[in-house]
Formats: C-alpha cells, structure tokens, sequence
C-alpha cells in the first residue's frame, strides 16, 4: 500500500526532475545508523527524489571499531557517495552524562535516558558537519510518532535555521514491512535482526524497540536485547567516585567512560540495567520501549547511595528536585535551553564531597548496594551510633528539643480538637 506511494513518486513530476538529472544534483547528508529506517532513506532519498546522498554516522559510545567498519560498508553498499564517522562519545560524556549522574536522573523512576539524551548530541554534531562541508539538507529516519524527530528538527532549527530538514519516513508514513519490500525491490537484503528490532546503541545505554512492545503487555524475550540471556551465579563489584564521577573499578584506575564501558561489559554479562519504560512523549501520546543500560543503573545506585552516607538531608533533598528536572528537560529536547547550564552549575556544586567506594553484589537480572566507604562519611560513631547510643548530646537535650518541636502542633491540636 505505501510501496505505491513511493512508486508513483515516479510520475510525471518525477520525469521532469529526471530530465534535469543532467545538471548537477543537490547534496544531503543522511543522519545514518545502519538500521532499517536509515538504509530506506539512503535509497529512497537517491532513487525517488534525486540527491546526492552523504552519509553520518554519530557515536555516543555504543559502537566499537568492527561495528562502525561494517555500518560504513553498508552505506556505501546502499549508495552513499561518502560515509563519515563522527565521534561525541567523549563531549557527550563531559556535557550531559555526567549531569545526569551527578542529579541520578531516572525518567519515570527506571529509564536512565539513553536514547532521550544521546539524540541531541547526534543532532549538534550533524549540524556542525554539515556547515563544516557546506549541506543545506539533513534527513534523519525518525517517525511521525515519537520523540526524536522533535529533538532532531528542534536542534537543527535552533542552530541551524537555513538548514532543510527532510524526513522520508514520515513524510511517507510509511511501515516497517513497506521499507522492507521496497529495500528488497531495490536488491537490499536486511539482516534479520535489524529487521525484527529497532535497536539504539550509546554509552549510556541501549533502547529496544519491536512488535512487544508496540503492546501494553507483551514481554520482550531475551534474544531481542543485544547482551542475550544473563550468565548464572554472582559477584562483588567496586566502583570508585571522585567528585561524583566514576573513576575506577574493582581496585582499577580508570577514565570516566573507560570506567562506564567496563561497567557495562560486567553489568551486560548479568542482564542488569534491563526494563521496560512506559512514559509520555514529547508529542503528548504514551510509549513504550525496552531497554537494557547496565552501566547506569549500577552507577546511579551507587552514586546516590554514597550522596547519602556524604550529603546533608537537604542537600538531598534538593538535589532529587534538581535531578529530576534536569532529566525531564533532556527528555523534552529542551538542552539547549539556557536553563540547563544554571542547573549543571548547581548539581556540580554539590559534588565536592561525593568520592568514595561502593560495593555491589550483582546476580542475574539483579544488583544491590552492599556498601559505602568514604572519608567524608557523615556516619560517624565518633557522635553516635543510631538506635545504640549517643556521644555528644543528653537525654535532656532531646527531651527539651522534641517538645520546641512539637509546639506547633500541640498549639493547633489544643484549638481544634473537640
């Protein structure tokens, strides 16, 4: 059904841009993953309408050497003129993980956004590229019906406002077996895992898109998470933070994303980090996606167990607002926003005294928080010992503080009972 749409694109406004075809074509670049979508808009962007199509690929840490050798020979397989790698593993760490971290933002209380923070760096980056080598259009394959086209166009439109955005699959509201047919028309064979599940691979962890999900109650099995099914047994990691960052692991000195990647090789091994997040989009409906992010949801645990050993209540208080806050409007594509840098600066602040260890005891599926060491530990039997003993106050003392602490409420009791 749409397959037709797309073939009578080949009509008489077709020929005659055909007869123009002589002259020299316009150039887009092609936000590119090597997913199903993507590979679509390659063909479908040279074929129906013309272009000269350049290819991007923008890593925010999900894919190694091998994976981005394999992505680049799939786009030139498809047509592309160029494929270009763009790396922002590093930026995309320095600029927004590590406020996430700092605020242990969780969107909706289990999804550490993965995909919700990473698009915008992938956008940033594509903008930059593009002016670099002089594009005047940049396709991306998102939807009509979710979140990322809004982040995509939102920040191509702030920094870039004489660039074209096009978009093939919404544009064509087009299915997922339509690209396949059309692909296969084309002689594009898919692998079958591209095909089943749509997949998004960042260093702050992987989203899972497929059929079950489409659902409101339908499992994803493990085979349609990259990890696969968990090993057996169970063991003791060690995370080391310095100023709220992840800096070692299991006694290992590490860099921050090194120390991320290595979590997330151990967590992966286990299952952990996997869920299913239900929540409302940017473009007011509700959904629903997969998602397995070892290495976040060991590391938010962790971290905000330390906040508490290091951190006054209302430090923590506030930090829970802020976070929360900070998460919501990564989600709602609004980083660029200037509001942003004024809470980065305030969650950072509080960081001064989060640096420690922390022990967690992982098993398949599962991770809990064991323990806490730091200097700054505001757990000190040196004053007391909670529900033992205490050092440094009397019995009197807690009897006249209790009754001040009362007095309101007694006031407000004594006129209004009856």
């Amino acid at each position: 059904m749409t397959t037709k749409v797309i073939k009578t694109q080949g009509t008489a406004k077709q020929h005659r841009k055909s007869r123009n075809s002589m002259k020299e074509k316009e150039k887009i670049l092609l936000a590119f993953s090597g997913g199903l979508d993507t590979s679509f808009c390659a063909v479908y962007l040279a074929k129906e309408k013309h272009y000269e199509v350049y290819s991007a690929i923008v890593n925010t840490g999900g894919f190694d050497a091998e994976e981005l050798e394999r992505i680049g020979a799939h786009a030139r397989r498809l047509g592309a003129i160029s494929h270009e790698v763009l790396d922002v593993t590093d930026d995309y760490y320095q600029r927004c993980i590590r406020f996430m971290l700092f605020g242990n933002s969780l969107r909706n209380r289990n999804y550490p956004l993965s995909v919700s923070s990473e698009r915008s760096f992938q956008a940033i980056a594509l903008v930059e590229y593009a002016r670099k080598k002089g594009f005047t259009r940049i396709a991306h394959g998102s939807t009509a019906a979710g979140n990322d086209q809004v982040r995509f166009d939102l920040t191509i439109h702030v920094l870039a406002p004489e660039i074209k955005v096009v978009t093939p699959i919404r544009e064509l509201k087009i299915s997922r077996e339509d690209e396949i047919a059309y692909l296969a028309e084309n002689g594009i064979k898919m692998e079958a895992r591209n095909v089943a599940y749509s997949i998004n691979k960042g260093l702050w962890g992987t989203s899972v898109g497929g059929k079950e999900t489409l659902t409101s109650h339908e499992e994803l099995p493990d085979s349609a998470f990259p990890s696969g099914p968990p090993k057996k047994g169970t063991e003791v990691v060690e995370i080391m933070f310095e100023k709220g960052e992840p800096v070692g692991v299991n006694g290992e000195k590490l860099q921050p994303v090194e120390a991320i990647r290595q979590l997330d090789r151990i967590g992966a091994s286990y299952a952990i980090g996997r869920d299913v997040h239900v929540g409302d989009t940017i473009i007011g409906i509700k959904g629903r996606v997969g998602f397995e992010a070892p290495a976040p949801r060991m590391l938010i645990d962790a971290h905000l167990a330390l906040e508490k050993h290091v951190l006054t209540r209302w430090q923590l208080h506030w930090k829970e607002q802020v976070g929360s806050w900070y998460g919501m409007f990564v989600h709602e594509a609004q980083f660029l926003e200037p509001v942003m840098r004024n809470l980065e600066d305030f969650l950072a602040s509080t960081q001064e005294n989060v640096t420690g260890t922390v022990t967690l005891r992982l098993r398949p599926y599962n991770h809990v928080v064991t323990g806490v060491t730091s200097k700054y530990d505001l757990m000190d039997a040196e004053f007391a010992a909670y529900g033992e003993e205490n050092r440094d106050w009397s019995a009197a003392d807690v009897d006249g503080f209790t009754k001040l602490l009362g007095n309101q409420q007694k006031i407000w009791h004594r006129k209004n009972s009856r």
